[in-house]
């Protein structure tokens, strides 16, 4: 594509581009495209240019101007089929236009000199009306290089004054007195028409090149921000399904109702993966958190590879524990088949974990089929999860296994279609759960019939599962950085360039903005959609003072004729010192406002210059027509008094001896009609209408105005002017009837070629502003939804991160990895869910009590907006009931070596408010639903290890050794209290809080740890102690139903991650 750009744009402006106009793009490429886009919306002039060739010669054949009737109507005839066959060629043959715009611009001045040299009038300017409104577009409208413009401007300009010359020296025996001063009106007036198109050029290609540029940019902020939406959109698809992922965006922006909505769907017929590494702990002390980031992340990545490959969605990566499930949303027969072969493939997979750590690593996978609850649940940091008590199942199965096998329940051998061989694996006698669901439990043997999916190659029939073919398994690792999410595909700045002028290429150039437009429009070319149109007569003037330029270049052309054709009359000057001060006046007060305007910095409103425009044309037609109604009082006069027909003076008062002229100022002041904005075509057409019937007035009041006067006229039907042959006299009879009215015909027919060039001027206009309207709505449509994306994105990470992996091109391996000395973390949960949680029919199936459960965390969540927590504390996750958040992780937070205790852990003590909130808030949805629910809580602080793991899918987490702490807290404390450690009890006294010591606690992994709960707040450090909001069942009489250790039964295995299951892998230890 940007070839043909560079090619096309090139092969149009290459011979004549070294006359670079000043004005130019410093970029090559975008000044060829420029000329390529200008010359296409330029190219439709041309054949209004013919159209107004072909107009000149009805004209013409109306008004043959000489007694040679033969000559005159054989031109006629010639030159209509030359502007024709032009007219077709060019609409057809686009290759040859280039050639043609030069061509056309060759013949119709040519036709226009040759007609003009055999014509004779009252003064030496025949056809100059025609002569003004052809400069005019020449330059206003025609697709030249400046530099042509100004050599075919000076060439037609020297060519009619020498015309007039031949005339004047062929038709008489000596120039006459006022020839000169004749010259000198027609170049005044030639040259103001130059000036005004030259005028009209210089503006249009400031819109021209204002509309290019905000294309242009428009379409980078597009592109720049579909990239922004493509990241964020393949970020978002990679953690959340696309059909959650949707509902989700278009429910942004929503009004709150009573109850939070709950994106959660139930399915059957599902299996659950749960995998987990064994021997872990091995390696966990020889590396340090971060490289076992990356090992994880590195072996996950592979994991997610395989997820694809099986057709498996990856829910959750907990710690070092992996789950996927297959079968939903999208529903598949060969589920259950697809989660051993995903199952099989893992325990290949970790070998490459043996080869990095060079230890006996391994792992356990679990596999059950059952119904499950898939969906999200709060309004933060979202992350897809699965519930239900098959899940609880699928999690048994994988600790109840064996490591280097996989693990499936009876339930899930049902759905594996023999295609494998198992043995009996007896699992119920070691996990009482399965145990009591009458589970029956094997390990998978060998495949018998070979994975059929993908392209790459199945193992041979037989393939034991524990060997197989590493080499399958090795192609299914591959690395594979250019699929990760968090490797923007963005494009070199070269390359962007090169899309963006391709884009525009296409915008521009290659777009149909005529079928567009006239799709879009009326036949008066109006906007069919009514707030469209009042848009567009609402649109900013980017030249508003343009609207001065016409009585400024005709100026000139009427001080001319004042010296000569005008009677020297003190009224009649007097007429016109009125009328241009008044002129003077008006654009004088309009100039004052727009200056006023831009002073208060507001927009002037376009009525202004359109009162201002519509007053210039009148005061102007007004001082044209003044000196022809004088001229026809005069001419009456010597009429009825029957004095000689050349008395130059009669009763004090001169006669007009070149009335002609008038009308040919009036051709130009037709052509100044154009710069009366804002008007519509409809309006357009009233204007030259009225124009052109205001310069029939004087003869419609004075008909002798109109009457051939022998002495001052050469006119062509009365001897001996052009005396070559004898017609027929009637006939010379109507040709000298219309001959005499002859301007006010040719004032009629140049208003309509006016309007013919109206309706292109305003065609252009239109689609400038609709193609400026669509990339305003493309790009506010493109910025809603990278919005949108970007406020999911940051419930997926925490916006931070987001940005790190938004802003720059990563490798997967460039993991996003930050370590902080001083972080706060929280564990809060509600043990007594899982006695709540009930799959019977009345709670829809386990729905509605995830319904409740969803409201509780999204009220949890709504505490993270109130700006007290917002700047400190971020939630990390939610595991089933379990809510996690941590404190300090701003990586903007800037601490100095002197900061006290109070400065540095200041968010440490906003951690424990925003717990005790949670009480208040748990409380509050407990009177509400008459329920009991209670919060066991656990703090702790110091060093983490903040990143993202999973290159295609990927998860925020924290790890270290206070992580796992924390989780202590929270899993062996009693129900309605908040746990810590005894150094973060030393930290918070600080703040005012005051605590009861438990004694020492046996932690998993840590040995015996002194812990305390939190009791109260002092309102001043050193006051009488300030009764806190605790819950009461922090007291001693807490229920008997939630035992103190912690032994509360938990709804999955993702509620024990960080309790048991963090304790069980130490590579979350910081030692």
């Amino acid at each position: 594509m940007e070839k043909s750009v560079q090619v096309r744009a090139s092969n149009k402006c290459s011979c004549w581009f070294c006359f670079v106009p000043p004005w130019r793009f410093s970029d090559l490429s975008e000044e060829k495209l420029y000329l390529a886009y200008t010359q296409c919306q330029r190219q439709c002039a041309v054949l209004r240019l013919l159209v107004t060739g072909i107009l000149f010669q009805i004209f013409a054949a109306f008004v043959p101007g000489e007694r040679d009737l033969h000559f005159a109507y054989a031109s006629v005839a010639i030159s209509l089929i030359v502007n024709l066959s032009l007219a077709t060629v060019y609409a057809f043959v686009h290759r040859a236009r280039s050639t043609l715009n030069h061509v056309a611009w060759l013949v119709l001045w040519t036709q226009l000199l040759v007609s003009s040299s055999r014509r004779l009038g009252d003064s030496y300017n025949e056809l100059l009306g025609w002569a003004v409104v052809l400069q005019y577009f020449t330059l206003a409208t025609l697709p030249f290089h400046y530099m042509f413009l100004i050599l075919y401007s000076t060439l037609s300009f020297v060519a009619y004054l020498l015309v007039q010359y031949y005339n004047a020296s062929t038709a008489e025996s000596r120039l006459a007195d006022d020839f000169y001063l004749q010259q000198i009106a027609n170049g005044c007036l030639l040259l103001g028409a130059t000036f005004l198109g030259g005028t009209a050029y210089t503006v249009n290609e400031k819109q021209q090149r204002s509309s290019f540029q905000e294309t242009k940019r428009s379409l980078r902020d597009k592109l720049t921000i579909e990239q922004q939406s493509k990241e964020q959109e393949r970020l978002l698809l990679s953690v959340l399904p696309e059909h959650v992922a949707v509902q989700m965006r278009q429910d942004l922006g929503l009004i709150d109702t009573q109850f939070k909505k709950i994106y959660m769907s139930r399915h059957e017929n599902v299996s659950i993966l749960y995998a987990d590494i064994v021997g872990f702990t091995a390696i966990s002390s020889t590396y340090s958190a971060q490289d076992l980031v990356a090992i994880l992340n590195e072996l996950f990545a592979r994991f997610d590879r395989l997820a694809e490959k099986y057709q498996q969605l990856r829910i959750k990566i907990l710690g070092d524990c992996y789950y996927c499930i297959s079968g939903a949303p999208v529903e598949r027969a060969d589920h259950a088949v697809l989660c051993v072969h995903m199952g099989l493939s893992m325990v290949k997979a970790i070998k490459y974990v043996q080869q990095t750590t060079n230890s006996p690593v391994d792992m356990r996978v679990g596999i059950h089929t059952g119904a499950v609850l898939a969906g999200v649940l709060g309004q933060r940091q979202w992350q897809f999860d699965v519930y239900s008590r098959d899940v609880e199942l699928a999690n048994k199965m994988e600790s109840s296994g064996m490591a280097g096998r996989v693990h499936v329940s009876e339930v899930t051998l049902g759905f594996l279609n023999n295609e494998f061989e198992v043995e009996p694996a007896h699992g119920e006698r070691r996990e009482e759960m399965l145990r009591q669901a009458g589970i029956k439990t094997y390990f998978i043997v060998r495949v018998l019939k070979p994975y059929q999916g993908g392209e790459e190659k199945n193992a041979s029939d037989g393939e034991a599962a524990e060997g197989g073919d590493s080499s399958d398994a090795l192609s299914d690792l591959k690395d594979d950085d250019e699929d990760s999410v968090l490797s923007p595909q963005d494009e070199s700045k070269d390359n962007e360039d090169v899309k963006i002028l391709a884009m525009l290429e296409e915008e521009l150039v290659n777009r149909d903005d005529d079928k567009e437009l006239a799709d879009a429009t009326t036949v008066c070319l109006t906007f069919k959609a009514s707030d469209a149109e009042a848009v567009y007569a609402r649109r900013s003037d980017p030249c508003p003072l343009t609207v001065a330029a016409p009585p400024l270049m005709l100026l000139p052309a009427v001080v001319a004729l004042a010296s000569f054709a005008v009677p020297p009359s003190w009224s009649l000057h007097a007429v016109y010192l009125a009328l241009v001060v008044e002129t003077g006046l008006i654009n004088v007060v309009y100039y004052a406002f727009y200056r006023y305007a831009q002073y208060k910095k507001k927009i002037m409103s376009p009525y202004w210059k359109l009162t201002c425009g519509t007053f210039n044309i009148a005061m102007f037609v007004a001082a044209n027509i003044a000196p022809l109604i004088i001229c026809g009082n005069f001419e009456t006069l010597l009429t009825e008094d029957g004095i000689k027909d050349d008395t130059p003076i009669h009763g004090g008062a001169r006669r007009c001896i070149h009335p002609s002229y008038y009308y040919h100022v009036g051709a130009g002041a037709a052509c100044g009609a154009l710069w009366v904005s804002p008007l519509g075509g409809c309006a357009r057409a009233a204007l030259l209408a009225a124009l052109a019937a205001a310069h029939a007035v004087p003869a419609v009041l004075y008909p002798a105005l109109l009457t051939s006067r022998p002495t001052l006229d050469r006119d062509p039907f009365r001897l001996p002017y052009n005396a070559t042959m004898d017609f027929d006299e009637d006939l010379f009879y109507a040709l000298s009837q219309i001959h005499t009215g002859r301007h006010i015909l040719m004032l009629f027919m140049i208003a309509i070629v006016v309007l013919l060039y109206n309706r292109y001027i305003e065609a252009l206009e239109r689609a400038r502003h609709s193609r400026g309207e669509r990339m305003r709505a493309q790009a506010e449509q493109a910025s809603d939804l990278r919005r949108r994306n970007q406020a999911l994105v940051h419930n997926v990470l925490p916006p931070h991160v987001a940005r790190h992996f938004m802003g720059a091109r990563h490798h997967h391996r460039d993991l996003y990895s930050q370590s902080y000395a001083e972080v706060g973390v929280l564990f809060a949960s509600m043990p007594n869910f899982t006695e709540f949680y009930s799959e019977e029919t009345v709670n829809n199936q386990g729905l509605e009590c995830l319904r409740f459960l969803n409201e509780v965390i999204s009220d949890f969540d709504l505490l993270l907006e109130d700006p007290k927590f917002s700047k400190d504390i971020i939630k990390i996750k939610t595991i089933s009931s379990t809510y996690m958040a941590a404190s300090g992780l701003n990586p903007t937070r800037q601490m100095q070596p002197s900061d006290g205790v109070l400065v540095r852990w200041a968010h440490l003590a906003c951690l424990v408010e925003f717990a005790l909130e949670l009480q208040r808030v748990l409380a509050a949805i407990n009177e509400q639903s008459f329920n009991h629910f209670v919060l066991r809580m656990g703090v702790n602080h110091g060093p983490i290890t903040a990143g993202v793991i999973g290159a295609r899918k990927p998860h925020y987490d924290i790890w270290g050794n206070t992580v796992n702490v924390a989780s202590r807290m929270e899993s062996t404390g009693k129900a309605g209290c908040i746990q810590v450690t005894e150094e973060t009890c030393q930290i918070l006294q600080n703040f005012g809080y005051y605590f009861e010591q438990r004694g020492l606690v046996a932690v998993k992994g840590k040995g015996q740890l002194m812990t305390y709960y939190l009791q109260g707040k002092r309102e001043n450090i050193g006051e009488p102690t300030v009764a806190l909001a605790v819950d009461e069942n922090c007291a001693d009489n807490t229920r008997d139903t939630l035992l103190a250790n912690g032994d509360a039964p938990v709804a999955s295995r993702s509620s024990q991650q960080h309790t048991d299951g963090d304790v069980d892998h130490p590579l979350l230890s910081s030692n």
